[in-house]
Parts: C-alpha cells; structure tokens; sequence
C-alpha cells in the first residue's frame, strides 16, 4: 500500500513537471525559435518546413521525456505506412493523440483552433509550424488544406472534431471527408486507444491514473476515395464517406476494448 503511495505520488510531480516543460517550451519557441527560423536565408516555405521539423522534433523529446519518467508506455504498429500520407484522420482518446501523431509526421500540418492563438503556450508552436487556423468558412479550409498539400505536408484531421468520451460512440463531423472527396485525397487513418484513459475531455491534468497509461497508435491500411467521386456528386460523396468512416472507426476502436 506504501508502495503504491509513492508510485502514485512520483508520477503526480512527474506530470506536473511534464506540463511545466511543455509550457516553458510552448513560451520559449517565439521568443527564441521563431527569430532564429527568420533570420535564416529562406522564404516562407522553407521557414515552415523548419518549424515543423522543431516541433515534431520538440514533441518527440516530450513522448520520450514521459515514458522515460514511468507516465506512458507506447507501441506504434506499421509506421511504414505513413509515407507518402497526405491526409491523416485519427480518433481521439486523450489530449496527448496529437504528440504522438507529430512526433511521428516530420513535415505534419494540423487545423486548429482559432482561440489556441490566444494560449500563449501554444501561439508560438503553431505560427512557428505554419499550422492552419480555423477561423474562416469550410471553403476556407478546402482551400488551405489544398495548399498544404501541394507544399506536400500530411495533414492531420481528427475528424470528431473533439475528444472521444469514454465508451461513447464515435460521431464524426463531415469536415475532414469533406476535405477528402473535394481535393481527391485518400485518407490514412489511425486508431488510437489508451488504457487506463487518461487527459480526456472531462479530466484535468492533475486527474491522473492509478497506474502507467500504455498508448497503442496503429496506422492502418489506405482508405480509397475514388468510390466516393462518382458523377462529382460531392455532397453525396462526402455524406456517403462521412457515414463509412464513422463504422469504420468505431469498428476498428471496439477492437482493443
């Protein structure tokens, strides 16, 4: 029962210390890095591709700096598949699922957002990475997502548009499907589960288990979108894939329950 006590207690300071990283990190990213990726001779693509390689390399050290103090335990399965993404849709168990995905994606482009602009642990990361920021019309997103691709970033989507509630269903929004059949792109899709949960919608960052949380990140076969582009119909097309999507994930999910 001591024991137990003192395991607890360790990864309670420990957590908080990760926290702290992160946001030291999170404030020190625009004051330091971002001057720094300026000053390079560059423009602003080759700035971009140089905040993404920080931050998936920022985010990289902070998995490992969590396993390394006892928080986490991760297995990734068939990473292979991740080359050549372009559109990367995940579910969402824990506040965490984004680390992981970016600590795994080099050149990874994310939407996110408007109001994390005015976190100031996380407006420095996202200007620095060139992420997209949601504050406009569906079309404005399309149309970014669309240059995205060009500059050939992956860009990852979680497709509920939230965190998952545990044992709730999955229930996507049409958004990244929409993405999808409009700009012609398969999708790469990644199951994610974490057991005990933990950083979920409801918790806080002190609500932590009573045991080391173990993540399992499995990326999964191509889905085609060409079956989804008959006749141009796209609203047809991204209400028809949105629905395939939502069983798939919920299917692929109950598999490690």
């Amino acid at each position: 029962m001591v024991m137990a006590k003192l395991k607890y207690a360790w990864r309670w300071f420990a957590t908080a210390a990760s926290f702290f990283v992160f946001g030291v990190g999170g404030i020190l990213v625009p004051i330091m890095i971002v001057p720094v990726l300026y000053l390079l001779p560059g423009d602003v693509l080759v700035r971009e591709r140089r905040g993404k390689k920080v931050i998936h390399h920022s985010f990289r050290f902070f998995i490992r700096m969590m396993k390394f103090l006892g928080l986490l335990k991760y297995q990734v399965t068939d990473v292979k598949k991740l080359q050549g993404a372009q559109l990367i849709l995940a579910n969402h168990p824990s506040l965490l699922d984004v680390v992981f995905l970016i600590s795994l994606v080099p050149n990874a482009s994310c939407i996110v957002k408007g109001k994390l602009l005015k976190n100031p642990f996380m407006r420095g990361p996202i200007k620095a990475a060139g992420y997209i920021v949601n504050e406009g019309g569906a079309g404005d997103i399309i149309t970014e997502a669309a240059a995205a691709f060009d500059k050939g970033h992956a860009l990852i989507i979680f497709p509920e548009g939230t965190r998952t509630t545990p044992s709730n269903k999955i229930q996507l929004q049409r958004g990244a499907a929409n993405i999808a059949v409009r700009k012609g792109v398969d999708i790469t899709p990644i199951i994610i589960s974490c057991t005990p949960t933990t950083l979920t919608k409801s918790d806080r960052w002190y609500d932590i288990p009573d045991k080391t949380v173990c993540f399992q990140i499995r990326i999964k076969d191509k889905i085609r979108v060409a079956p989804y582009l008959k006749e141009n119909n796209f609203p047809k097309g991204v209400r028809a894939l949105t629905l395939d999507l939502t069983t798939y994930f919920n299917n692929e999910a109950r598999v490690n329950e």
